[in-house]
C-alpha cells in the first residue's frame, strides 16, 4: 500500500450515466477479489484506457475529473479500493480509501 494522496488531488475517473443516476465505474479483480475504481493521472490516460474496459452496451461512460476526497468517501461507503492506473492500464498505486 502507498502513501495517500491528499484530498485535494484531482484524478480522472470514468462515470457511469452522467448526467442522470451518475456513478464511477467499478471494477472487480476476480483472481485477487478486490473491487475497485480505476483512476488516472490525466484525462488522455483515462480515455485511452477507458475503450478497454469492460462496460454495459446500454450504458453511456464519460471520463470526469473528481477530487480524491470524494471519491475516497464513495469508495469506501461501498467497499472499494482506488486503483491509479497508467496509460495502458497497469497499476501505478493501489489506494485504500
Amino acid at each position: 500500500m502507498n502513501e495517500r494522496p491528499a484530498d485535494d488531488k484531482w484524478f480522472y475517473v470514468a462515470v457511469e450515466d452522467p448526467g442522470g443516476d451518475e456513478k464511477f465505474l467499478g471494477l472487480y479483480d476476480e483472481p485477487a477479489g478486490i473491487s475497485y475504481i480505476p483512476v488516472f493521472d490525466t484525462k488522455d490516460d483515462a480515455q485511452s484506457c477507458l475503450i478497454n474496459m469492460p462496460r454495459q452496451a446500454s450504458k453511456k461512460y464519460e471520463v470526469q475529473a473528481v477530487l480524491f476526497e470524494e471519491l475516497a468517501r464513495d469508495a469506501g461507503e461501498n467497499g472499494f479500493m482506488i486503483f491509479l492506473l497508467d496509460n495502458e492500464g497497469r497499476i501505478v498505486k493501489r489506494i485504500a480509501p
